[in-house]
């Protein structure tokens, strides 16, 4: 297992920023930059030995220094949405950056996505890592407390790329990250997802309103087209989510959170490529990048944002993503790439 580090250049205020590359015994790799702890590329084989990139990108940092669809990014400090921005804690009331029609969205204006990250390679057993590491100030895009974080993405042996997040806080705050991703297993640049097969480990899906915002009501995902507890083409029933032009919807994942365990499993089927998914996070949003345009077009990726449910913050009832001081959030998440006989 190897780390190479090499230059990507430099932000606009003159900050350098580092591309690595973890090569695994086989040959397959991932590339990552500090800048926004992104995920640039992963190289994995189809059945025929072939290797390509699965995962868009831009192939120079300037892509990812302009405004973009949060490519391969580290999102947080509160990833997916927050109603009109708003949540109170301990009798506080805190007013975010709105960025998403009436709502907040993953972490505002400059989110993790937006900075530069300290970063050192880290070696263990059958895999190679990087440590990435940031503070986001006490009043960052309106969020109280001031947050230590690391992301610690490690490559390995058996093609597993796997992130872990960890994060302290000062005083009470918020706190839910995810990995960006879009996913195209039959190679980056090989056209729309729509013909890749999704199996779920998900019974229920979150209910939302017209601004994607949930209801608070949990909805059985039997006789839905959001039915993905056996294998369905991500375009087969896609047409009847007009509302959203494709699915944008976040799903609970059976079992208990906390405990590493299957998410779900995607097929392709020219290439053979599959890519299972395991997290300990409690949901996983589904999206077929309705909204991609220019170099990367509408439906050229999925994502799967293994991720605590959007706005949290302002319903109880849904899974806890408050961090005290003296606590430690942390979330494992890993997509393991293999290929069908």
């Amino acid at each position: 297992m190897t780390v190479q580090q090499s230059s990507f250049g430099s932000t606009n205020e003159g900050v350098e920023v580092s591309l690595f590359t973890l090569t695994n015994k086989s040959g397959s790799f991932v590339t990552l930059t500090n800048y926004g702890a992104i995920v640039v590329s992963v190289e994995v084989p189809d059945r025929g030995g072939n290797l390509a990139n699965v995962n868009l990108g831009f192939p120079t940092l300037a892509g990812y220094l302009e405004r973009h669809p949060y490519l391969g990014s580290t999102v947080g400090r509160f990833c997916n949405r927050i109603a009109k921005g708003r949540f109170a804690l301990d009798g506080s009331e805190y007013d975010l950056v709105i960025n998403n029609g009436p709502n907040h969205l993953h972490g505002g204006t400059v989110g993790f996505d937006k900075v530069v990250w300290k970063a050192e390679p880290v070696e263990q057993p059958g895999r190679s890592a990087v440590r990435l590491s940031a503070e986001f100030a006490d009043g960052h895009e309106g969020y109280p407390g001031k947050l230590s974080v690391t992301a610690l993405y490690g490559w390995s042996d058996d093609n597993e790329l796997s992130y872990t997040f960890r994060a302290t806080t000062d005083q009470p705050t918020v706190i839910n990250m995810t990995n960006h991703a879009y996913w195209n297993l039959a190679g980056a640049a090989a056209g729309d997802v729509l013909k890749h097969q999704l199996q779920l480990e998900c019974s229920h899906y979150l209910e939302v309103d017209e601004t994607l915002i949930p209801s608070g009501r949990l909805v059985d995902v039997a006789g839905t087209p959001l039915d993905f507890t056996e294998y369905h083409e991500l375009g087969e029933r896609i047409e009847v989510l007009s509302a959203t032009k494709g699915y944008d919807h976040c799903f609970v994942i059976n079992g208990p959170a906390g405990n590493l365990r299957k998410a779900a499993h995607v097929r392709e089927p020219i290439t053979g490529r599959t890519m299972e998914v395991s997290t300990t996070q409690p949901g996983v949003q589904l999206y077929t990048g309705n909204h991609l345009k220019g170099a990367h077009a509408q439906h050229s990726g999925f994502c799967l944002e293994t991720q605590h449910y959007p706005d949290s913050p302002n319903r109880p009832e849904f899974p806890s993503t408050r961090l005290n001081p003296g606590e430690v959030f942390e979330e494992t998440t890993i997509h393991r790439f293999s290929t069908d006989s």
